[in-house]
């Protein structure tokens, strides 16, 4: 209704401005009227269609009511359909309901019937059980009774009559364990044994390798003495500068024509000994020409090094090793371990283990490889934290080699498990290499150490009755107490000392442990 009164009003504003506006343009008094009747002509004509228009909205209004009114009736017998089915299922839902609260009755009647039956049950059993607890006091007490006769007939005690049966099981489990390992270690050795030592003799054989013991000086001759002073300098000053330069200790002593230069690295040692020589060559000996010398004689070093690696490469048949490790291997020239030279030591690892590969059908190469780069971790080890098998690794790992070569670097002490034949190859190739006798040398100190107290592991048996440490110290022999000690016990003598010894000790390659038992009856004819 606001609509159609907004509209004739919109119309007869219109009207009205449309009169007022041809009343302004005629602006002639004369024409006033027949404007003035104009426009209630058009006034009345817009009250008309006015009119018309109210009819229509009161007609469209009265049809929007009749419409609203079938809508709601629609709407309401749809509730109600729904609240009639809706109600249905709830009378449904109810029964199932009391349905279901009848059988829980039931169940519950039942469970009810089973719980005085159980109390009923559990009656009996409490009184069976006190009758169970009368006889077991009775038992023990006659158990108590048979105890104590038994000790009064066998004059020991209960404690102790238990403590001799643990005893005496444990010895018989001893002995019957010893008898199996002895039986397992016969049957295994008839074969292994035999191979292994054709194996490792062939490689043996096939392989002969000098060695040079290098020390920790080194002695340069002179031409003649005067040479000594103009090495001294005025005041010192040329020797100051040389060991500044080198780092290394140069020892002008009373022998006559020779200086020592001493130094625990070999490859100062080395720079220092090539600048010396070509100082006493040249004759031109001061601060600045010693500083020239040095520094040139430590870059051929440098570059010897790296031929040596190229050279041990080279002489193994090997390839596509990292330049890094090639300049690793030739540092380990000048690197020694208990006397023994490492490089010289790699390559014949690397050679014994290459062979024994080819013996067993293993892959040859990756045993060379694995066996010269095993010690790698020496060349560097005195400059970064670890031991030398785990500073070998991380730069195995580093320059991409075979995860094969890494774990025999890391397994080559039985530090670690090994994960292939070959580095099972490399530990027996390091051990021929190094523990053949006056390959290495150690100090008398730490070697009379190191076989005392092999010796005090070996007599620590119950049973031996003397020891004996031969071959340096690679074997012990260990003399048993034939009365005490029965056959199948020694070899768990033998086997438990040989865990004793790698667990306690520290030695290099391997100990032979030999456990003997003997029984001797003498008798004379008179």
């Amino acid at each position: 209704m606001d609509l159609i009164y907004i509209v004739i009003a919109v119309i007869v504003g219109v009207a009205i401005g449309y009169g007022l506006y041809l009343y302004k343009r005629n602006n002639i008094n004369k024409n006033q009227l027949k404007i003035h009747e104009e426009a209630q002509k058009i006034i009345e004509d817009a009250k008309k269609k006015a009119g018309e228009i109210r009819k229509e909205a009161e007609t469209i209004k009265k049809e929007a009511h009749i419409t609203a009114k079938e809508v709601v009736y629609q709407m309401k017998a749809e509730v109600e359909k729904e609240l009639k089915e809706k109600t249905k299922e709830i009378n449904y839902h109810e029964k199932r309901l009391r349905q279901k609260e009848e059988l829980l009755d039931r169940k519950l009647e039942q469970v009810d019937r089973k719980e005085s039956e159980l109390s009923r049950i559990e009656k009996e059993l409490t009184a069976r059980e006190k009758q169970i607890q009368d006889k077991e006091a009775y038992y023990k007490q006659l158990i108590k009774e048979q105890n104590a006769l038994l000790e009064k007939i066998a004059g020991m005690k209960e404690e102790e009559a238990r403590q001799e049966l643990f005893k005496r099981i444990e010895q018989e489990a001893k002995f019957e364990a010893a008898k199996l390992i002895k039986k397992i270690e016969d049957e295994a050795r008839q074969e292994a044994d035999k191979k292994a030592k054709e194996i490792l003799s062939l490689a043996v054989q096939r392989y002969s390798s000098d060695y040079v013991v290098d020390a920790t000086v080194t002695a340069v001759s002179l031409p003649n003495e005067e040479m000594k002073g103009r090495i001294i300098g005025r005041e010192g000053r040329n020797i100051r500068a040389f060991e500044a330069l080198t780092g290394v200790d140069l020892l002008v002593d009373d022998t006559p024509e020779l200086v020592i230069l001493s130094s625990f690295d070999p490859i100062r040692r080395e720079v220092a000994r090539i600048a010396l020589e070509r100082l006493i060559s040249d004759g031109r000996i001061h601060p600045a020409r010693i500083e020239e010398v040095v520094e040139k004689s430590r870059r051929e070093v440098e570059l010897s090094i790296r031929e040596e690696g190229e050279k041990a490469v080279f002489e193994l048949g090997l390839s596509g090793i990292n330049p890094e490790i090639v300049k690793l291997i030739g540092r380990l020239k000048y690197r020694t371990s208990y006397g023994q030279n490492v490089l010289q030591h790699s390559k014949e690892v690397a050679w014994f283990s290459g062979i024994m590969a080819g013996e067993i059908g293993a892959n040859i190469t990756l045993a060379k490889r694995a066996g010269l780069l095993h010690d790698i971790g020496k060349a560097v080890d005195h400059e970064m934290e670890g031991s030398h098998q785990e500073i070998g690794a991380m730069l195995a790992r580093k320059y991409g080699e075979d995860e094969r070569v890494i774990n025999a670097i890391l397994s080559h002490h039985e530090d670690v498990d090994f994960c292939c034949v070959e580095s099972v190859l490399v530990a027996a190739g390091d051990a021929l290499s190094a523990a053949r006798p006056g390959v290495r040398r150690e100090a008398i100190e730490s070697y009379i150490k190191r076989l005392t107290k092999l010796e005090e592991l070996a007599m620590s048996f119950e049973g031996v009755q003397n020891c004996y440490t031969i071959q340096a110290g690679r074997e012990i022999r260990l003399i048993v107490k034939p009365g005490l000690v029965s056959d199948e016990e020694c070899a768990l003598i033998a086997k438990e000392l040989s865990k004793k010894i790698e667990k306690e000790l520290n030695y290099p390659g391997q100990i032979k442990v030999t456990v003997i038992r003997e029984l001797r009856f003498i008798e004379y004819a008179k």
